[in-house]
């Protein structure tokens, strides 16, 4: 099994943050793992993303040319990326901030309004988070209960974060476990 997926959206929304929180969750889990992480020259506001692969073996290369699955933080992430998905792939948009016009067929659209929750949630900062919970209920490529480990880990010192966090991936997990 090697799967291989894009977290983009703009600088300061979290993307990279998605993608290393996943990337420890898998490693946690014992799978080969490659985090590449790319920002243009003006870290908030400028675009952002990072590609992440997991596998059972060793991967050869980090480059995603045709990911399973692509989360779009915003409007210019998905008109951009929606385009490398394969056949067959998820696009998980975040619906707060994305008018998701799709144009292929062979796609399918997973709409999680991330930043809505989140600033619902009174935490506007953790749409990431809620993305994050989303996709992991919906992929499975790893297990919540680690998801939560490795964020344990990366937060340790910072308590407070830790718990709007953790809350902010269980709601986003909760979300796409709701039946429409």
């Amino acid at each position: 099994m090697l799967v291989k997926m894009i977290f983009a959206g703009f600088g300061g929304q979290g993307v990279l943050s998605m993608g290393l929180n996943l990337a420890q969750a898998a490693m946690l889990e014992g799978k080969h793992v490659t985090y590449l992480p790319a920002y243009g020259a003006e870290m908030r506001g400028g675009t952002a993303n990072c590609t992440v692969a997991i596998s059972d073996e060793e991967i050869a290369s980090p480059v995603a040319s045709a990911p399973e699955f692509i989360v779009a933080m915003n409007q210019p992430s998905q008109v951009g990326f929606q385009h490398h998905l394969q056949s067959g792939g998820l696009l998980f948009v975040n619906s707060s901030l994305v008018e998701a016009k799709i144009v292929r067929g062979d796609i399918e659209l997973v709409e999680v309004p991330a930043s809505r929750i989140a600033e619902e949630m009174g935490n506007p900062r953790c749409a990431n988070m809620v993305m994050l919970g989303a996709f992991t209920k919906k992929t499975n490529l790893v297990c919540f209960a680690t998801l939560i480990t490795g964020l344990e880990s990366t937060l340790q010192s910072k308590k407070k974060l830790l718990e709007v966090n953790k809350e902010a991936l269980k709601t986003g997990y909760d979300f796409c476990g709701a039946e429409p």
